[in-house]
């Protein structure tokens, strides 16, 4: 059953969960946001923590997105091109971070 699951979930051997993870990067750029930012720590303890963790430059940035996006959404516009998130995963790599369906729980 978990061998299932995680076939489902992997979009390096899911055609369906390739398309679905497109799609969600595709609209969470147009309003300028990343995979993480929709990790909510107030739901997620393990998040809250990771939160206080990170330097406060990347948690300023990180609501400032957010912030960013809720006024966009009801403004009912989108980020301009020029400031899209473009190139998350080499951010995320330079930062030292694993690829998001490579990471483990120790």
């Amino acid at each position: 059953m978990a061998a299932i699951s995680r076939w489902l979930v992997d979009p390096s051997r899911n055609p369906l969960a390739r398309i679905h993870m497109n799609t969600i990067s595709r609209r969470l750029r147009y309003y300028g946001l990343r995979h993480d930012d929709l990790f909510d720590p107030m739901y997620d303890l393990d998040i809250k923590e990771a939160l206080n963790r990170l330097p406060r430059e990347i948690v300023d940035s990180r609501n400032q997105r957010l912030k960013r996006a809720m006024d966009l959404s009801m403004k009912h516009e989108y980020l301009p091109e020029h400031l899209q998130v473009k190139k998350e995963r080499a951010e995320r790599e330079a930062l030292g971070a694993l690829p998001l369906y490579q990471r483990t729980i120790p």
